[in-house]
């Protein structure tokens, strides 16, 4: 009777854990959710606007720079009141007339700056701001490939959960029943039937919470991909960590200080607060602009009534400041200390990306040896279970033994699911924080869980 319950709980132990690594038709792959981000993440979508708007800011930095044309055109109907002397045999006397007419007047101006360093500076922050937004769209885009990531293998672990949590509760069950059969026959004791009842109770508990998770971490990947995810492919089980081309945590400092685009965007902030310090202090400075100017008047004024003239003016003007109640220095030291917080920023921003890189090179470099050495648990905890069955039917083991290699079983097979996303998850994340990521690795992740196809 004993063996075949054990036989029993293995074959739900296997059938169950086979679930856990099966991949569905039609299920939805790391690389379509990938794309899908890429369309719908809202966040993304800010970065794309903002890229945008970065493009006009160029185009706006020269404007300062290039001629500006106007024109204008002014009707007025005009009412005015006349005195004049008159001479007369008598003597002189005054006539007065209210002629009644209409004056117009159109101007043509040009204006070419000559000498504007205000407007020099601009255009530099222009063309800054502009790379800026180049920038931070690809750092954006890394975002979105470890925003998914992480969100996509959080189901995945969620799901293995809820099904390794589903063994262990069945397995309980299954014991309950072996228990009282045993109690029936006189072979077993109440205290085992309250031991098994005890870890079913919680196992029933920890299933509740992983199904609870499984629903948060697909409302997540949801929200990150903006549709339904459905089923999610699932991990092969031939998992084997690659070797990654660069070795040494060295050349991956360097190629993040060289590529990160979260650093190269945070520096193109530097350069621009520096513009803004040199753009203040051009406030001093004169301004030489030519000018061109056409001007066209018909009746301009009760003394030229009925006269039509045209002028044309070409010159230069020079604007010179003196005194503007101390704004300008103020802007200056204003711009001054943005420059020096953007540059401690720049050093955050530094520190934190070398933070990541290290945490990330460091589970790659080390999953390798932690996989395997799992997969040894998995195997070990899976012939101490059985062990403990032999056992406990020679009598040399007891009830709880085999509930705790239960237990050991389950968590091993916890550990190594957990450190086989932590290791993907880790690429991505050592790809990002290195500036070299792109759809590529995505296709190289993605392929481990192809594999279970």
């Amino acid at each position: 009777m004993r063996t075949a319950a054990t036989i029993g709980l293995r074959a739900a132990l296997g059938a169950a854990i086979g679930l856990v690594f099966a991949m569905p038709a039609q299920a939805l792959s790391l690389r379509d959710a990938y794309e899908a981000a890429l369309r719908n993440d809202p966040v993304y979508r800010m970065r794309i606007q903002e890229r945008e708007a970065g493009r006009e800011a160029a185009i706006q930095g020269r404007v300062g720079l290039l001629p500006n044309v106007s024109a204008s055109f002014t009707a007025n109907r005009n009412i005015s009141d006349r005195t004049t002397p008159i001479a007369t045999i008598t003597g002189s006397q005054l006539r007065t007339d209210h002629p009644r007419y209409i004056s117009r007047n159109s101007i043509v101006q040009l204006r070419q700056p000559i000498l504007n360093l205000d407007a020099f500076v601009r255009y530099k922050q222009g063309k800054v701001q502009d790379r800026q937004s180049a920038q931070a769209l690809e750092a954006g885009t890394d975002e979105v490939a470890v925003r998914v990531a992480q969100a996509y293998m959080d189901a995945l672990f969620a799901e293995d959960q809820v099904a390794l949590s589903k063994v262990q509760r069945d397995m309980y069950r299954e014991q309950q029943q072996v228990n009282a059969r045993l109690f029936k026959a006189g072979e077993g004791t109440r205290t085992d039937m309250l031991e098994t009842q005890a870890r079913y109770d919680l196992a029933e508990a920890q299933l509740i919470e992983a199904e609870d998770n499984r629903v948060n971490a697909r409302t997540t990947l949801q929200g990150v991909i903006g549709m339904d995810p459905g089923r999610l492919d699932q991990l092969g089980d031939n998992f084997r960590p690659l070797k990654q081309d660069v070795a040494s945590y060295e050349d991956w400092e360097k190629m993040a200080l060289a590529n990160n685009n979260t650093l190269a965007t945070t520096r193109l902030s530097v350069e621009n607060q520096r513009l803004e310090v040199q753009r203040n202090r051009a406030g001093h400075a004169p301004r030489v602009d030519f000018i061109a100017t056409y001007n066209k008047a018909d009746s301009e004024s009760l003394q030229q009534l009925g006269t039509e003239s045209t002028n044309r003016q070409l010159g230069i003007q020079v604007n010179i400041p003196i005194y503007s109640g101390g704004g300008i220095n103020s802007a200056t030291r204003q711009a001054a200390a943005n420059y020096g917080r953007a540059q401690a920023e720049l050093d955050a921003r530094t520190n934190e990306v070398l933070i990541e890189l290290r945490r990330a090179h460091s589970i790659v470099e080390s999953s390798s040896r932690k996989v395997d050495a799992l997969i040894k648990a998995v195997d070990s905890a899976k012939i101490l279970m059985t062990a403990t069955e032999q056992s406990i039917k020679g009598g040399v083991r007891i009830n709880l033994d085999l509930l705790n290699a239960q237990q050991q079983l389950y968590t091993s097979q916890r550990d190594l699911a957990q450190a086989r996303y932590g290791y993907l998850l880790a690429v991505i994340r050592l790809r990002a924080a290195a500036g070299n990521m792109d759809s590529q690795v995505i296709r190289e992740v993605a392929a481990y869980f192809a594999a279970g196809r």
